[in-house]
């Protein structure tokens, strides 16, 4: 019998849950393709927690055959799952309530980026995930780079597959730790041949075509990215409870100041080849002064804001009376390491007032490495 279809929860709903009450803690082991051991690695700490007397179940795991993987799930409780009819179909479904009756201290739920069969209370695996943290319930899980939203287009680009099943950014970035199951292309490819992932027949395929080496290394370093972005982000929160100094950074943060000119597209365009180069991100800013633009000036800022998405930089809009002092603030703030700016102002008391603002700027974020770009006017 099919449920009743709750009101999905917007991502700030799910936040301010989180943030309002105690919650169990979320781990989400990563990788990079089918096979390079996230599930293995789920169960070898699963079953490390049990021996230590912690109370541990399995949610939903997938063996997909692998004799060591169900070695391993063997020695765990599992919460039965429940079935659920689809077109004339029985289906077995993770059963959330069974979990949050039972309520152990840590579960295990692989594939998060799964779609649950039509009629589950939720849609997707990792909304139910939230409603287990919210229980006070810690959770494992694994998922694969591919299924990340935000990267999913840049993967269908790569290998040509399309790729049916994502998660949002928001939730990888709610996890409290990501661990990376990595192994190189070389011994996956290895692994596979060997039948260790696949039947022999469908590995010969898989070889062929998702499983290509330059698909495997373009993959590995996405994941790589993911999970460094996560350690950085780990210790902005350390460095902010610590109030540390401003010059701890693991990733390259790319930012470009703007205005209303022309010139500040092209500004745009040599941030984010700099940011990509460097694996970095990419942050756009512009200090609103309260100064009224004339409309020929607020649409090229539009404009250049507009591009600056395209690219995919993050716009962020300040507000301040000096541009200089409200830009050191944010690039402080937020550990940006290198920060571009244009220069048109080339002699008399417009030269002088420009390098003073930009004295100003060094003096309030010393830590930032400053790129000055002359613009000519188009």
């Amino acid at each position: 019998m099919n449920q009743t279809q709750p009101r999905v929860k917007t991502p700030e709903e799910w936040l301010a849950t989180a943030e309002g009450k105690k919650r169990g803690r979320f781990k989400v082991f990563l990788g990079y393709a089918p096979g390079v051991g996230k599930t293995y690695s789920m169960l070898s700490e699963a079953v490390r927690r049990k021996s230590r007397g912690c109370d541990v179940v399995i949610g939903v795991v997938e063996t997909h055959g692998r004799p060591r993987t169900a070695e391993l799930a063997e020695q765990l409780e599992k919460v039965p799952r429940k079935q659920l009819e689809y077109k004339g179909t029985l289906f077995d479904e993770m059963d959330v309530d069974a979990i949050v009756a039972r309520h152990p201290e840590v579960v295990l739920i692989d594939e998060l980026a799964h779609t649950n069969i039509e009629g589950s209370y939720h849609a997707k695996r990792y909304q139910d995930v939230l409603q287990v943290l919210e229980a006070e319930i810690d959770v494992l899980t694994t998922l694969n780079i591919q299924h990340v939203e935000s990267i999913t287009p840049r993967v269908q680009s790569l290998t040509g597959i399309t790729v049916r099943e994502t998660v949002p950014d928001w939730v990888l970035d709610r996890a409290d730790e990501i661990v990376l199951s990595d192994l190189t292309p070389e011994a996956l490819a290895n692994r596979m041949s060997r039948g260790d992932i696949y039947p022999q027949e469908r590995a010969e395929r898989a070889l062929q075509n998702f499983f290509r080496r330059g698909n495997l290394i373009a993959l590995r370093e996405m994941a790589l990215q993911r999970v460094t972005r996560a350690v950085d982000r780990t210790l902005d929160d350390y460095v902010q409870r610590k109030q540390l100094s401003g010059n701890w950074a693991l990733a390259e943060r790319v930012a470009v100041c703007i205005s209303a000119n022309p010139e500040s597209r092209d500004l745009i365009a040599r941030g984010a080849r700099m940011a990509e180069a460097m694996g970095g991100e990419f942050f756009v800013l512009h200090v609103e002064t309260g100064e009224e633009l004339a409309e020929k000036r607020r649409r090229t800022l539009e404009a250049n804001i507009q591009f600056a998405e395209n690219v995919g930089a993050k716009v962020v809009r300040l507000k301040g009376r000096s541009v200089p002092a409200a830009t050191a603030q944010y690039v402080a703030k937020n550990r940006i390491t290198q920060a571009i700016f244009g220069r048109s102002a080339v002699k008399g008391l417009k030269k002088y007032l420009y390098y003073r603002a930009l004295q100003q700027f060094m003096t309030d974020a010393p830590h930032v490495d400053l790129h000055i770009v002359t613009q000519v006017a188009k």
